[in-house]
């Protein structure tokens, strides 16, 4: 049985990653903590009242190292590198949530999350965490990145493009939508009830942060630099993501090649739903469960690729492929806990 914590239990993430692990047959959660947040945590998520009696600590080194084998952080951007390496160094694996060990360039990390990288010396051993591209490299890992949602959607939308035809592809925009849970529980005017129902808008156009992690990984998929053009968007609902993206293509291509192709590259993945010709992802069909939906069509001059794709962003885009990534790194099965 292996001794599960979770940091940052009081966020989104961590309350999904709790929810998942009590129905997880080969793990038990043995410690939970937070920065600011303390308590029983039936209290601080009554949904979990006659489920656990865990109680939320501040969190401490000695305390995670001694009731610890694999520790989530479930943490805020910048939050994560400075625990991550002394919890490596005590002989225990890492699994983290956050952006700190997604990004290979500490000057693009600095860029992007406006933050100098403080744990330079273990950046180079973080495996990506993207189930279905990385498992061979995932079985191995004792630091896990687990990736961010709208690269999960966008990434599982375009690997096998990108990987087998990347030298038909002229350009890619992606245009994406997520639920306000993405933004996690800051107080903020932008996501107050009365300024998200009955709206619907753009936002950080060209400049999210999770721009260079999708370039990053489309680019080691392919072997090619991609520069991709990414537009996320604002839900009026609690969780969810439904990327639309468009691939310009230098050759032609058939809907039955580009579907077959799909179906091959995803034939044993139990997480990942090729949907038939003429299908496309809906949210309901997606959401609070680890199913990546993939729908797929071409312009009628058969150069434009159009991929859709769904994910809840809290669990295929968080804590579910989080813990995808625990099953893979401890050699369980990999739906354990998820279906």
């Amino acid at each position: 049985m292996v001794r599960v914590g979770i940091v940052g239990i009081s966020g989104f993430s961590g309350k999904v990653l709790l929810d998942i692990l009590l129905n997880h047959k080969d793990v038990r959660v043995t410690y939970v903590a937070a920065h600011s947040t303390t308590g029983r945590v039936d209290v601080i998520w009554p949904e979990f009242k006659n489920r656990t009696d865990l109680v939320c600590e501040k969190y401490t080194l000695d305390a995670a190292t001694a009731q610890c084998d694999v520790v989530f952080l479930a943490l805020p951007h910048t939050e994560s590198m400075n625990i991550a390496g002394k919890l490596l160094a005590a002989g225990k694996k890492v699994i983290d949530l956050s952006a700190d060990y997604r990004l290979k360039k500490i000057s693009v990390y600095k860029k992007w999350y406006h933050a100098d990288h403080k744990d330079v010396k273990n950046l180079p051993k973080a495996v990506y965490g993207l189930c279905e591209i990385y498992r061979s490299k995932i079985k191995k890992a004792k630091l896990l990145s687990n990736p961010g949602c709208y690269p999960t959607a966008a990434l599982l939308a375009l690997a096998p493009l990108v990987s087998i035809h990347g030298e038909k592809i002229a350009s890619i925009t992606i245009d994406a939508k997520s639920g306000v849970s993405g933004a996690g529980k800051k107080v903020a005017e932008a996501f107050m009830f009365p300024f998200v129902n009955e709206n619907f808008k753009a936002y950080r156009v060209l400049s999210h942060q999770h721009t260079p992690e999708i370039s990053q990984y489309l680019s080691s998929m392919s072997g090619k630099t991609w520069d991709v053009n990414f537009v996320p968007h604002l839900l009026p609902v609690d969780s969810g993501i439904l990327e639309t993206i468009y691939v310009q293509l230098n050759a032609k291509m058939t809907d039955a090649s580009l579907h077959l192709l799909y179906k091959k590259f995803y034939k044993t993945e139990t997480f990942v739903r090729v949907l038939d010709i003429g299908q496309q992802p809906e949210l309901r069909n997606v959401v609070r469960t680890n199913f990546c939906d993939i729908g797929l069509a071409i312009s009628e001059n058969r150069k434009m690729v159009v991929i859709t794709s769904a994910i809840d962003n809290l669990v295929k885009g968080a804590s579910g492929q989080a813990v995808q990534n625990m099953n893979i790194m401890y050699g369980f099965n990999e739906t354990e806990g998820l279906v």
